[in-house]
């Protein structure tokens, strides 16, 4: 691999330099022995002092699995998913679908979030196994279950066989469009017969809490730190949750809108970012409630935004990369970054993290480093002896 661009070497944000060992009032102690273990700890791992990002690529011609540490610049090879189409991931798992199972790789990094720190780990990566699923791979999860979304419902995961065990030992099967996890609880909307938003127990029954609200036609969910997103046909629905009680509040589209797809954000941050049928980019803003329209000039590949007060990024379909304001939608930078993909290949993605972005390029056969905060000015491009024609990013 040959690396083209900038020579320093892209570090974590502000949050990354605290040192966190011992983590006081944090450490969880264990049954069996007085010794404080760090809070999230997985036997084996390693705790640092900063994020601890890869970037998880699969070239879905030959289905070869590769991992790239941005720090250390090196490239892994780290299996084969064959008929791979799309991949996914909850910060640590990825799951590489085919349209009839997923197979399970872990990443060996990933945050937790402590209230006023977070902790990182790194440990050994390895491929976990296979489980049934359909298309339209999404996930979410907690630190006890991970729910497995795609065309088929929802398959309910023991989050701690996996992290602790790597096995994949399903707890439940649930019927619905969109599912988050929130509060202890799973989240689901588009129930074949159910109007309303369902509250569910971590083996998938009727919780005691519930939602009087509605979701139609579900398309997009998000994980926020202000709490989960539904995107549905007549705006965004977000739910949170104190004490054990669940409210929702609707952000409704603007007249004449039509439904996002998707939506796009940094891990935990509010403020999402997704296309619509009409080719045009929205931003929700979910701390004040609003949508606002980014001024492109025409469709996108990938959108995804970078938090509060923090730009929103665009990668049109001519392979131009742009920057844009979250709260008016005016541009602030524009680069030109890409070949278009060709036919029906996977489009790229745009993933970001504290301190810079990452863009995928299939037919380039490069990963451009974005500092979005710098005129979208490209830091390294790594050079690839395969197509990364799907990408997510984990460590967070």
């Amino acid at each position: 691999m040959r690396i083209a661009g900038g020579y320093g070497v892209a570090l974590a944000g502000t949050a990354g330099a605290l040192l966190l060992a011992g983590c006081g009032a944090g450490a969880e102690r264990t049954a069996d022995n007085e010794e404080a273990t760090p809070h999230g700890y997985v036997e084996g791992a390693e705790e640092t002092a900063e994020p601890q990002w890869r970037l998880v690529m699969a070239e879905t011609d030959s289905g070869a699995l590769r991992m790239l540490d941005p720090v250390t610049e090196e490239v892994s090879e780290v299996g084969e998913v064959p008929g791979v189409r799309e991949a996914t991931t909850d910060g640590r798992f990825v799951y590489l679908g085919t349209g009839t199972t997923a197979t399970v790789f872990d990443s060996g990094t990933w945050t937790v979030d402590h209230g006023d720190h977070a902790h990182y780990y790194r440990a050994e990566s390895d491929l976990v196994g296979q489980t049934d699923a359909g298309g339209g791979l999404r996930v979410a999860k907690d630190s006890a279950i991970t729910a497995l979304i795609s065309d088929g419902g929802a398959s309910v995961l023991d989050r701690g066989a996996l992290e602790d065990d790597g096995e994949i030992t399903e707890v439940a099967s649930v019927d619905g469009a969109a599912a988050l996890a929130l509060g202890e609880r799973l989240l689901v909307a588009g129930a074949e017969g159910a109007e309303a938003v369902r509250v569910l127990d971590r083996e998938g029954g009727q919780a005691k809490a519930g939602i009087d609200q509605d979701c139609p036609d579900p398309e997009g969910q998000a994980s926020t730190g202000r709490g989960a997103v539904f995107g549905c046909s007549d705006g965004a629905l977000v739910v949170t949750e104190d004490g054990g009680e669940f409210s929702a509040e609707r952000v409704p589209y603007p007249d004449d809108t039509e439904p996002v797809r998707s939506l796009d954000h940094r891990p935990t941050t509010p403020v999402l970012a997704g296309e619509n049928s009409d080719g045009e980019v929205w931003v929700l803003d979910i701390a004040e409630e609003a949508w606002t329209r980014i001024d492109t000039d025409g469709p996108a590949l990938a959108v995804s935004a970078a938090g509060e007060r923090m730009p929103v990024l665009v990668l049109g379909e001519d392979g131009a990369l742009s920057s844009h304001d979250p709260e008016s939608g005016e541009e602030i930078a524009r680069t030109e970054l890409i070949e278009p993909p060709d036919g029906d290949a996977p489009k790229p993605r745009v993933w970001i993290d504290t301190s810079r972005a990452y863009v995928n390029d299939p037919v380039g056969r490069v990963v451009h480093e974005i500092d979005y905060n710098d005129d979208l000015r490209v830091a390294r491009t790594f050079e690839l002896d395969f197509r990364p024609d799907l990408m997510v990013e984990t460590g967070w």
